[in-house]
């Protein structure tokens, strides 16, 4: 929670909350405080006190600080180092334990010492959660400024000064209600002295080692040669800010450099991949200027003056006129981040991407282990234990494999996706060759699925018991009713009739199978394949399904709405036995991961393995998720679906590709239950957070609709664009697999070849729409759709295509058989 302090128009002091990080680094890097930080470190005290104040440790709902009884989510808490060494390896020290100590934020003040926002612990004190983080990283601590009304001096957001930014401290979960029960709260236990600190704490120390009193006093040779041996870290922070230094110059003001990479080869990059490598000229610099800043603002933290400082003045652009056009573009609607941008970045070599770090870039062909995007990106509980416990090399199988689960656990949860309402219904299949560390995902799926196996094992139990009396009374008049136990974890190593009357036994709830082995279904569903294909294909829809028999004794069901997750892991070999036939929509609903290629990988001396703590922390999320019923409108992600939609439309349109274009349609649909199971692990995340684990449960079940207040508000930019990242994976996988069996297979039903080697990537440039000239003909068309598509294109084809291109507005007829590109 962060509230920024200013005096209004009538001289009191007042608060308003800041938002997002964007808004926040620009109150930080304003000239005027960076001048007062730099004069107040050369020990202006006037100076010192005249900079940004921001307050942490209330909610503030009135902006008034005077009398505040709200306290919020996070404390501030203050570190004397006194000199820079001391203080840089400190922040070594806290970076280190940031999960520990629940760190989101760290920054050096102007006399060289820290301010440390942390987690607060449901129903403790800020003294209580000061003399925590104190007591953990054995660092001396201020027992005095311990208020709600609590503020802080800050300096600029650079590297050197802001050393740890996460954008949960602009997430607020309380609401000001609660919060101002739990305040009375705290104020009895103070009264009563029930707070849980040592006696020391109780009075004002500037330099309290709250450590000592507790447990004795640590030699300060120990604690000293600890600091040595770690070091100073500042560059290790997850979200490390990268400004250049604020001292006042007009050149300096804004940084001139994203995340490495200067601005100037930004641009220079950006007209070579969007505009043939021209810069705007007087005829269009109007429209390519406000492209330009709409797309640039999205880095430039949608300042005015800081796109004014980057954007040049192109071909004599009058600088009042430029900054119209920026103006302009700052007050458009604002989209997800842009594709042409997202592009551009990636085409060029900055210090994060060759770390590995940047969550903007696309999937390559082979994804080594750091250059996995959502092993970049801030995931939620349970979903990055999933992935610690893999390696970030295996986060898209990983998470591609969770989401079955995810869904099938929060089976009551019914998604609105184009206006069709559905249950979080996914089929996943993840491909790797032998040894490729697929194994290390089965211990995951076993952990989210713990609570349903032990009620599942309790359920086999009951029918081993009624095989054994049934078999007893074998000769007797009065035979034992078979029982209709709802087991849920469903084997694939089955027959039709058993999955079925399974099927029908859940009570309405979904049901899950999982194999570790994708041969299993080839062998055991051999000569029953299609009816295994049709029954996922109707469980992925949520569709009825019905079997009859004549006899008594076989088994008939009818299930309104067929409930099915699975997740198949295999070698791609086993993928086209499971997955044989391309022209019935089967391969369509399958969400499609591989392993990265690891055949000359090194042996890792500590390779990633599920720990107790992280299977914990997945059971609890996976407690909370079956508590949470009813249908669910996400608009935002709905509309960052249909962009992504649209925009592989049009691309596939240019390139006449109707294998991707048709493959697009389903990928939509899954991506976006596939991120919805990733928000409502955010969802939980906040609650157990906020109320511990059984508060998070009984919130749940006191208050039936909290979950979905809490998941429209989960549909954050970040998760926006993991949607991007997997719906883009999705496509990757699916063509990289299938695209030449598919086209194969609707030129002949019973082709049986294999996959033809690696699938080329094409570029912008190699569409047939980019081939072709600004105004082509006929013949030219038929040329350049040859020599993208084969020989074997008709005339009636290419017909067509023109044709699909006049109805949406790229193309106009000039003359006869002429025709001019219109769609940049």
């Amino acid at each position: 929670m962060v509230n920024y302090i200013f005096i209004d128009a009538d001289g009191h002091k007042k608060a308003r909350r800041v938002t997002n990080r964007e808004e926040y680094l620009a109150l930080r890097n304003t000239p005027e405080n960076c001048r007062h930080f730099a004069l107040g470190r050369n020990g202006d005290d006037k100076e010192k006190a005249q900079q940004t104040q921001f307050n942490y440790n209330d909610l503030l709902p009135d902006g008034v600080l005077k009398g505040c009884r709200h306290p919020s989510s996070t404390f501030s808490h203050d570190i004397d180092c006194g000199e820079e060494k001391a203080c840089r390896q400190m922040a070594t020290q806290l970076l280190e334990m940031r999960e520990e100590i629940g760190l989101l934020e760290l920054s050096v003040s102007a006399r060289w010492g820290l301010h440390a926002i942390c987690r607060r612990e449901p129903h403790k004190t800020i003294l209580e959660s000061m003399v925590r983080v104190s007591t953990l990283t054995e660092t001396e601590m201020d027992t005095a400024p311990k208020d709600l009304q609590r503020i802080l001096y800050v300096g600029p957001a650079d590297p050197e000064t802001l050393l740890f930014l996460d954008d949960e401290i602009f997430e607020e979960t309380q609401t000001v209600e609660d919060s101002e029960k739990e305040f009375e709260l705290l104020k009895e236990r103070e009264k009563k002295g029930l707070e849980e600190v040592p006696k020391g704490a109780m009075k004002a120390n500037k330099h309290y080692r709250p450590w000592e009193e507790s447990r004795g006093v640590r030699s300060e040779e120990s604690r000293g040669a600890r600091s040595e041996e770690c070091g100073v870290r500042s560059e290790g922070s997850l979200h490390k800010v990268e400004m250049t230094n604020c001292d006042g110059r007009d050149d300096k003001v804004f940084p001139q450099a994203y995340h490495g990479i200067p601005f100037r080869e930004i641009l220079k990059k950006y007209w070579e991949v969007n505009n043939r490598g021209f810069e705007p000229t007087q005829g269009d610099r109007d429209t390519l200027t406000y492209q330009l800043a709409c797309d640039l603002r999205h880095i430039c933290g949608k300042n005015a003056d800081w796109l004014d400082q980057v954007i040049p003045c192109y071909d004599g652009f009058p600088p009042e006129e430029k900054r119209k056009k920026i103006e302009s573009a700052l007050s458009s609607e604002l989209e997800s981040f842009p594709m042409r941008l997202r592009t551009v970045l990636n085409a060029l070599e900055g210090p994060i991407s060759q770390q590995g770090l940047s969550p903007l870039c696309d999937d390559d062909e082979e994804q080594s282990a750091p250059g996995s995007p959502l092993a970049a990106l801030k995931m939620p509980q349970g979903v990055k234990d999933s992935i610690d416990a893999v390696g970030a090399e295996l986060a898209m199988p990983v998470v591609t494999a969770i989401c079955p689960c995810i869904g099938m656990l929060a089976t009551g949860v019914v998604l609105d996706v184009h206006s069709q309402k559905k249950n979080l219904n996914l089929i996943a299949y993840i491909a790797g060759d032998f040894a490729s560390n697929k194994g290390s995902i089965d211990p995951v799926i076993e952990a989210w699925m713990s609570e349903v196996s032990a009620l599942d094992d309790m359920y086999v139990e009951q029918e081993k018991e009624w095989r054994a009396k049934k078999n007893a009374a074998k000769n007797q008049k009065n035979q034992p009713e078979e029982p209709k136990l709802p087991v849920r974890f469903i084997p694939l190593n089955n027959t039709v009739a058993n999955l079925a009357e399974r099927l029908a036994n859940v009570e309405g709830k979904h049901a899950f199978s999982f194999t570790p082995e994708a041969d299993t279904v080839a062998q055991k569903w051999r000569t029953a394949m299609s009816d295994f294909s049709i029954m996922l294909r109707q469980s992925y829809d949520g569709s009825k399904y019905d079997r009859e028999a004549k006899s008594a004794e076989a088994v008939n069901v009818h299930i309104k709405h067929l409930l099915w997750n699975v997740c198949m892991c295999g070698t791609p070999d086993a993928l086209y036995r499971v997955v044989a036939n391309y022209t019935d929509g089967f391969q369509s609903r399958i969400a499609l991961a591989r392993t990265p290629d690891n055949t000359f990988a090194k042996l890792e001396d500590n390779p990633s393995v599920l720990t107790e703590r992280q299977a914990e922390r997945i059971q609890q999320v996976a407690h909370l998720l079956p508590l949470m019923v009813g249908e669910i409108v996400l608009p935002r992600l709905e509309q960052c679906g249909r962009e992504w939609l649209e925009k592989i439309r049009l691309e596939t349109m240019m390139n006449d590709d109707k294998v991707k274009a048709r493959q697009r349609i389903r990928i939509c649909v899954t991506a976006q239950r596939m991120t919805c199971c990733l928000m409502l692990c955010k969802v939980c995340e906040n609650l157990i957070k906020k109320h511990g684990f059984n508060g998070a449960e009984t919130q749940l079940k006191q208050h039936p609709n909290l979950w979905k207040e809490q998941l429209i508000k989960a549909q954050t930019p970040q998760m926006l664009q993991v949607y991007d990242i997997i719906a883009d994976s999705l496509m990757e996988n699916a063509l990289f697999f299938f695209r030449d069996r598919i086209e194969n297979a609707f030129k002949s039903r019973d082709y049986t070849g294999r996959l033809n080697g690696e699938r080329t990537k094409r570029g912008k440039n190699d569409s047939i729409y980019e081939r072709l000239d600004p105004q082509f003909t006929f013949e030219q068309a038929m040329q350049h759709t040859v020599a993208v598509k084969g020989a074997d294109v008709t005339h009636n084809s290419v017909k067509q295509m023109l044709k699909n291109w006049r109805k949406q507005g790229l193309i106009v007829q000039a003359e006869e058989g002429k025709f001019m590109k219109v769609y940049s």
